[in-house]
């Protein structure tokens, strides 16, 4: 380990160029930081794309336990780059911190590999191994963040400025394909690979995991090649003891010192007055930054609430492509691709054209009302998504449905209720569920079916908070009953899977195969159990009785519908009568494209201008630290997330609206604030302590000059 340090002491020491790439001034290196960039974003967007998911059908979270501990994995990725910097700064260098931090990286994508493993333990074992390997992930990916693309630019001689920012151009392009390549095949190794007789989340972990040792592989490859720079000490932590000290001075002396223009001047004694004048800068912008995190609240969004919202949609595009509801994410970093060109080279010279000035402030701020937008929209296609869902009755209410099976039109009397005033129609499809108030949390009905001039009574058991079908038949046996009630299962399938049952009204047991699932319904009138089955068209569903084989055609079915499908033997064949009992995802997972295409839009007016108006209000020295603060932005619109989607309880449209409206009175906030800023340049501060300098240079000379005068004036004295 010695030697090492010495052997990095030595590199450090030399000025190492980089051989250049066919002829040009790009380094070599930049092609193994390029290749490693996009490997690593792989690695992070592939596993972040089904981590939602992951959490509610593999390890059983609810929808707001899943959404919380997403967003604070979000978050976390967003507060370790602080820890990076101080690393890479302050001790080992940016080349030895991406390494270490990248082995970490991999030791987490690894953890959280085996943690989907359903053989390796039970589901305690697969939580801690899951929240592990996303701590060490979040430190991994988190930590080299800040280091990266600063190293890549690290590579490049002083007089290349052209070339360095055309590369970090091509940097944020291989981010942006690495997500969009990412966010398309993981879904796809998780929902139509199967392993361990379900989704393959194992392999939708692995492959990331797999991705990132590549990453890691292809950067220490380049080793020799790269330009090492040695710790220079971390300005964020120089600022921080500035501020401390001010801070401190000011409550030790507030009493017996006259007061001072700014709080920060207390530091004076102790610090530079250009840092102190720098760090005011920074504050400036800082402050702006206050309302920033509820933009990030709502653009995070995408991998949680926004995914969970196309679970309920249809998701066939046509043409037999089927997209997955974790694949939607991909669109918002092809997107970007797309409209980065479109409004540096379009919008904005557009506008600039009809003598409207787009300062960088009005940019974000156009940018937050956009991304309401993108949740005002949402609002409205999950206003329409819920339209198609069965919501669980309250207390002291049941759901019912009724199906008449009998020979001809019955009607059903509930004792003090008119719920079925109307006769009901031989196997007709019951137009929904019916809501049926209780006395208490249980009580025992006696439902009267008139039936041909005969009335039948049924006792019958209903509990609140559930939903019923109740099969009315003709009796098997002289004076049996007519009534049949089962508890149904109403709550729709994450992945948008149909559930299934059958009604057999032949004489003998049936065996039906409906893909892969077997169903068993007995003879008589017996009811299968409601099972789930994958979206899609079933015309030989294969039908084995006691004695005989049939087929049946059961067509369609679609996503997130629930289908009693009620068989019957007419002249030595088997028909079918297929019902509905809950509607389809009819909302097509393509109206999610608007409210992407509003959030992109405002992510480029927002986040890319954000970046340039901070990096050109601040010193050269305070980058850094406005970059941390940038950071920090994003890390507590996580928070913001986290704590509603734990503690708001409300429906999801209302939860989307109340996000735009947040972001609303965030963003007239801001352009208050926006237009009392009063933008600076800070190469101006260089020119003021130049001539600053340049003056006590003078009066310094001048003052030697004047000494040596006084002296050539005074007196001779005598030698003793």
């Amino acid at each position: 380990m010695g030697k090492i340090k010495e052997k990095d002491a030595e590199n450090y020491g030399k000025e190492q160029r980089s051989p250049k790439l066919c002829g040009t001034n790009y380094p070599v290196s930049i092609a193994f930081i390029v290749v490693n960039e996009f490997c690593e974003r792989f690695s992070y967007y592939g596993m972040k794309a089904v981590l939602t998911l992951y959490f509610m059908r593999y390890l059983g979270w609810d929808k707001n336990l899943s959404t919380a501990v997403y967003h604070a994995f979000s978050g976390l990725c967003y507060f370790t780059p602080l820890l990076g910097a101080l690393i890479a700064d302050s001790w080992l260098g940016k080349f030895r911190t991406i390494i270490y931090l990248s082995i970490v990286y991999v030791i987490g994508h690894v953890v959280k590999s085996v943690g989907a493993i359903p053989d390796v333990g039970d589901s305690t074992i697969h939580i801690v191994l899951s929240v592990l390997g996303l701590v060490l992930i979040a430190f991994g990916t988190g930590g080299i963040k800040p280091c990266v693309a600063a190293f890549g630019g690290d590579q490049f001689d002083e007089e290349n400025t052209d070339e360095r920012r055309k590369f970090f151009s091509i940097f944020y392009m291989s981010i942006n394909a690495g997500s969009v390549l990412s966010t398309i095949v993981t879904p796809i190794l998780r929902g139509d690979v199967k392993c361990f007789g379900g989704d393959c989340y194992a392999l939708a972990f692995g492959v990331p995991a797999i991705l990132m040792v590549i990453a890691l592989v292809v950067f220490i490859s380049g080793s020799g090649l790269y330009k090492k720079s040695p710790p220079e000490g971390n300005i964020l932590v120089r600022v921080c003891k500035c501020i401390g000290f001010a801070i401190r001075n000011r409550w030790r002396n507030s009493k017996n010192s006259p007061k001072q223009s700014h709080w920060l001047d207390w530091a004076e004694e102790k610090y530079p007055k250009r840092l102190i004048q720098e760090i005011k800068m920074v504050f400036r912008v800082l402050v702006l930054y206050i309302p920033l995190p509820m933009f990030w609240a709502l653009f995070d969004q995408q991998g949680s609430r926004w995914t969970l919202q196309a679970t309920r949609m249809n998701m066939n595009f046509g043409g037999g492509f089927i997209l997955k509801p974790d694949q939607m994410q991909m669109l918002n970093a092809l997107l970007i691709l797309v409209f980065i060109p479109i409004f540096d080279m379009g919008i904005y010279p557009l506008v600039g054209l009809c003598r409207i000035k787009l300062t960088p402030l009005r940019k974000m701020a156009i940018g937050m009302i956009l991304a309401a937008l993108a949740f005002c929209a949402a609002t409205v296609v999950e206003i329409n998504v819920i339209k198609t869902v069965v919501e669980p009755p309250p207390a002291k209410e049941s759901l019912i449905q009724v199906f008449n099976l009998m020979d001809s039109d019955v009607r059903v009397q509930f004792p003090g209720h008119t719920v079925f005033s109307e006769p009901l129609t031989q196997y007709e499809d019951p137009s929904g569920y019916t809501s049926l108030p209780l006395t208490g949390q249980s009580q025992l009905q006696t439902v009267t079916v008139s039936h041909n001039g005969t009335e039948h009574q049924c006792e019958l058991r209903f509990t609140e908070r559930a939903a019923y079908s109740l099969f009315l038949h003709r009796p098997v046996q002289p004076g049996g009953s007519v009534c049949k009630l089962v508890e149904d299962h109403i709550t729709k399938s994450e992945n948008g899977d149909a559930y299934l049952r059958f009604i057999n009204t032949h004489t003998e047991n049936i065996n039906i195969t409906v893909g892969e699932e077997e169903f068993y319904a007995t003879a008589n009138y017996g009811i299968s159990h409601n099972i789930s089955v994958l979206r899609g068209e079933y015309n030989r569903v294969v039908c084995l009785t006691d004695s005989s084989k049939y087929e049946i055609d059961l067509g369609l079915l679609d996503f997130g519908a629930f289908y009693t499908v009620i068989l019957t033997q007419k002249s030595n064949d088997l028909t079918l009568t297929k019902m509905e009992d809950v509607q389809a995802n009819n909302i097509n997972i393509a109206w999610q494209i608007p409210q992407y295409v509003f959030l992109t839009a405002g992510e480029v007016m927002f986040s890319i201008t954000g970046l340039e108006f901070s990096y050109s209000q601040a010193p050269a020295s305070m980058k850094s630290v406005l970059q941390a603060g940038w950071l920090m932005t994003v890390a507590f619109g996580n928070v913001i997330v986290l704590i509603v989607a734990e503690g708001a309880g409300m429906e999801q449209w209302v939860e989307f609206l109340l996000f735009a409206g947040l972001l609303v009175a965030v963003s007239i906030i801001f352009s208050i604030m926006a237009y009392f800023y009063t933008y600076v340049d800070p190469d101006q501060l260089d020119k003021i302590f130049r001539e600053d300098t340049d003056d006590e240079k003078v009066k310094s000379l001048n003052g030697m000059k004047n000494e040596a005068v006084s002296m050539a004036d005074m007196p001779k004295q005598t030698k003793m």
